[in-house]
């Protein structure tokens, strides 16, 4: 059955002429007459029944129908643009894989790792947006998610599936100049001094401190910041104590500029989990991914050095 879509070069005049809001800068920027232009939309407008832009004073300007359709195409077609110079990178082989991550594990997790799997996987290419928010997977060109929460929070995320990767057990660390050399502090001590927040687990230190039966009433006081990232830099340079996942630490520890305060991990209440739209094809690429990170978050802190050679029984993985 043919589609109903209406031509590409019709959707760029108009992306164009909406984005300008003018035919006149629309035409300049694609190389075209003012006129090629103003035919190719009103094809369009013929094409969708609707009127696109009205005329004013000083030119044209979008119709409320016409701002929400550009809103539309202009997404649309750069996931065009995208999966073209996707395809042409590759000649043809392998596939793509867009994720959106929540950014301090990215940076330190799951980044020193990939080698690994572009040496396992070199026809896939792997691409990374932060968000830290679910989202309308439809509405975006994400094929899945690194999303931290609860397991009842991801399941709750409409419209996808769920694989758990790594618990997010946490623990006080500090800098090193913030208590005596190789000291372990009681969870009272920690209670003593400056607390980090972190704004989106407002409820981090109640719950460490209610776990090791100390009376903490400074819990909730402290500055806020927003990401692990942020935390990890405060801690490392004397503004008080943080609450930290170790695998987002290890650097940090190894490299001496953090100290762990109080060694009780705590198992927090949220996890890391790879979320997909719940389709029941899957594309082999994700397939290939979803496997691996699972192999990795069972396995042994990763070296990014490391990475092995590509096995000569490797099989492309083929977009689907």
């Amino acid at each position: 059955m043919r589609r109903k879509i209406p031509s590409t070069q019709a959707l760029i005049c108009f992306e164009a002429a909406a984005r300008h809001e003018s035919y006149t800068r629309a035409a300049q920027e694609l190389a075209l007459t003012q006129s090629a232009v103003s035919r190719q939309i009103t094809a369009l407008e013929d094409f969708l029944g609707m009127a696109l832009f009205r005329r004013t004073r000083h030119g044209v300007a979008l119709t409320p129908a016409g701002a929400d359709y550009a809103r539309q195409i202009a997404r649309q077609l750069d996931t065009m643009e995208r999966d073209t110079l996707d395809a042409m990178a590759r000649q043809g082989l392998g596939g793509s894989l867009q994720l959106a991550a929540v950014p301090t594990f990215a940076t330190v997790w799951l980044i020193p790792r990939l080698p690994d799997f572009a040496a396992r996987h070199p026809d896939i290419t792997v691409h990374i947006e932060t968000r830290t928010r679910p989202f309308l997977f439809n509405e975006t060109p994400f094929d899945a998610a690194l999303y931290t929460g609860t397991p009842a929070q991801a399941a709750n995320w409409a419209g996808t599936r769920s694989t758990a990767l790594l618990n997010e057990d946490v623990l006080p660390v500090c800098s090193p100049a913030l208590i005596a050399p190789r000291t372990q502090l009681s969870p009272a001590a920690v209670a003593r001094l400056p607390l980090l927040q972190q704004s989106t687990r407002p409820e981090g230190w109640r719950q460490w401190f209610d776990a090791q039966q100390v009376d903490a009433p400074r819990a909730h006081s402290g500055p806020r910041y927003e990401l692990f990232s942020m935390l990890a830099t405060a801690a490392a340079h004397g503004l008080g104590v943080a609450l930290m996942p170790r695998m987002l630490i290890e650097a940090e520890l190894a490299r001496g500029e953090l100290v762990v305060a109080c060694d009780r991990p705590l198992r927090g209440e949220r996890s890391y989990f790879l979320v997909s739209p719940a389709a029941q094809d899957e594309r082999p690429a994700l397939r290939l991914f979803r496997e691996w990170l699972l192999a990795q978050a069972s396995g042994p802190a990763a070296d990014p050095h490391d990475a092995p050679s590509p096995s000569p029984r490797a099989r492309p993985a083929r977009s689907g």
